[in-house]
């Protein structure tokens, strides 16, 4: 069994769009985010991305876990381990 899971862009069938509205972002950058992160695209634009880019890319994903998840969150969401118990935030 898998433990990630990337259902959302094989089932959304609304709009992909920008400015929009809030709703209507969120479900957008959910759906760019799960096809950025197919195997096969990856495999392709990661040898064509610059030193640079990919460490922007790496230090922007960081900061927003570690802005918007609890420690316990990113152990069970990110590194998809569980029973971790420490109750501090990334922010300490």
């Amino acid at each position: 069994m898998t433990e990630h899971s990337h259902t959302f862009v094989e089932n959304y069938e609304g709009l992909v769009a920008f400015g929009l509205s809030r709703e209507v972002d969120e479900k957008s950058l959910m759906y760019y985010l799960q096809k950025f992160s197919d195997d096969d695209l990856l495999k392709v634009i990661m040898p064509r991305m610059s030193d640079a880019e990919i460490e922007h890319v790496f230090v922007m994903i960081s900061n927003l876990m570690r802005k918007h998840l609890d420690d316990n969150e990113y152990h069970k969401l990110f590194l998809k381990e569980e029973g971790h118990s420490h109750h501090h935030s990334h922010e300490e």
